[in-house]
């Protein structure tokens, strides 16, 4: 299905049935296939919608640049085109801030918010070095690649190995522009856990995570949850950035006991 948004048309699946629907969103230099195993569990028992974000997959390139701003506008001309009366985001990495934003936006439209594999914390210098980086023409594809070799872990999966070639695929323009609106983001709201701690009504939140293994960012996560009861993290028994190639049936069960908790 397509909606257009901005003069852009947006590429999006929708299947299944039921209230509250999730929407997947992908990370930048991602598509919406990156979902395909776990949409395909959570869509038998709930309304599913999974979106390329513009200048990606199935969807139209814009002319011009973009940013978060514009993408928050491609999700909610995808959650408008749905009819969707409420909507739980399920976002891989930074399109967290693109959750954050459409909860701020849509108020209790939004009930809660699922959260992939992110830096919910003050980011590391190593991670800040590697957004200079893909900023940079002479260094940005072997940014690229080492961040690329960081989030596969050695895994020997054919298919997301496959998905990691489409991502490099992507040019510099794109991975340059994700690092941009990524360090954006950090500097002006802060980690996402300040950022999420400062909606009010507070949003239940619940972080599926396998990156970083460093079990002091399990401890710090835990730590946050004791003294913020909306929040909630789930270690996930995988390996790699992208859990859902790994272990789709572990996160759709963790998604579906957060969705029937109150």
């Amino acid at each position: 299905m397509k909606v257009t948004s901005e003069g852009v048309e947006i590429a999006y699946d929708d299947l299944g049935y039921g209230e509250p629907v999730l929407l997947f969103m992908p990370g930048w230099c991602c598509e919406r296939t990156v979902f395909q195993d776990l949409v395909l569990r959570c869509s038998a028992y709930h309304r599913t919608l999974a979106l390329d974000w513009r200048g990606h997959g199935e969807s139209g390139s814009p002319n011009g640049d973009f940013g978060n701003e514009t993408l928050v506008s491609d999700a909610l001309a995808v959650i408008e085109a749905s009819g969707s009366r409420q909507v739980i985001p399920v976002a891989l990495s930074h399109s967290g801030w693109i959750a954050i934003e459409l909860r701020r936006r849509l108020g209790m439209r939004i009930p809660k918010l699922v959260l992939v594999d992110w830096i919910l914390t003050e980011p590391p210098q190593s991670f800040l070095e590697a957004l200079k980086g893909m900023q940079d023409p002479a260094r940005w594809k072997d940014t690229v690649e080492a961040i690329s070799t960081l989030w596969l872990q050695d895994i020997d999966n054919s298919r997301l190995i496959n998905f990691m070639q489409v991502m490099k695929s992507y040019g510099f323009d794109m991975w340059a522009r994700a690092a941009r609106e990524i360090s954006k983001a950090y500097t002006e709201s802060g980690s996402p856990l300040y950022a999420l701690s400062l909606l009010r009504p507070p949003v239940s939140v619940l972080h599926i995570y396998a990156q970083p293994p460093d079990p002091n960012y399990l401890t710090l996560q835990q730590e946050f949850a004791s003294s913020h009861p909306w929040f909630s993290v789930y270690r996930l028994k995988a390996r790699s950035h992208f859990p859902m190639f790994e272990v789709p049936d572990e996160m759709a069960d963790a998604i579906e006991r957060f969705i029937l908790q109150y």
